[in-house]
């Protein structure tokens, strides 16, 4: 069982930044590719950026190619998100993932392929 905890939201203006934590406890993120997701009212949950077990290889959702930064620090077993040059639609409650990954490259963006979630966060940009 893997417990995954966000933190680093809150409300920050149109254009600035924020860097979400993905605190892991109870296994080691090593042998996990991990992700983040988000989901905004009335929308459906959506990909945000996955990296894979041993951070060597990233994927990225196009509407945030280029702002967002997924990256890991195994030791530290935690999975960060750097948010730049945030937009009011990037208002949302975002989600950590992580899953069972055999391949050391993989990274996934289906919902489907992950095993554990955190509760989630919330991060608001004001316009």
């Amino acid at each position: 069982q893997v417990q995954l905890i966000e933190s680093g939201g809150g409300l920050v203006q149109a254009g600035g930044s924020l860097r979400l934590s993905c605190a892991a406890s109870g296994r080691s993120l090593s042998n996990y590719a991990m992700g983040w997701f988000r989901q905004a009212p009335g929308k459906e949950r959506e990909f945000v950026a996955a990296i894979s077990r041993s951070g060597g290889n990233t994927a990225d959702a196009d509407s945030m190619k280029g702002r967002f930064t997924i990256s890991r620090d195994n030791a530290k077993n935690t999975v960060y998100l750097q948010m730049n040059s945030l937009k009011s639609e990037d208002t949302a409650v975002y989600y950590c993932a992580a899953a069972r990954a055999t391949l050391f490259l993989s990274v996934h963006s289906s919902i489907s392929a992950y095993d554990y979630w955190g509760q989630g966060i919330q991060v608001t940009v004001s316009s």
